[in-house]
């Protein structure tokens, strides 16, 4: 399987990241859905959204079965975040992070 990256849409008050998932069986369409207010100093940077919509969807497809099916339309919410930042950037450098104000 393979995730393919394929732009973002700014739609009202989020940026709406959309994916291609190809298989040997078959193609689908994935969007992920952070609001706006999520890039922010000391959360996400404009950079981070494509990463952290990509792990999401991700692991939606891992968690998939043959009755249970990924949805197509995922969102990214508050615990994603903590989650992503404390992988990406360990207590050490969120500390760093937020006393720079970045």
């Amino acid at each position: 399987m393979y995730i393919q990256y394929v732009g973002f849409n700014v739609a009202g008050s989020s940026r709406v990241y959309n994916y291609d998932v190809l298989d040997i069986k078959e193609r689908r369409e994935f969007t992920v859905k952070v609001q706006s207010e999520a890039f922010r100093p000391a959360r996400l940077e404009l950079q981070d959204g494509p990463s952290i919509c990509f792990d999401r969807v991700k692991r939606e497809l891992g968690a998939e079965t043959e009755e249970s099916r990924a949805e197509a339309n995922l969102s990214i919410g508050e615990r994603d975040i903590d989650e992503y930042l404390e992988r990406q950037y360990p207590r050490k450098s969120l500390a760093k992070k937020a006393a720079s104000g970045r």
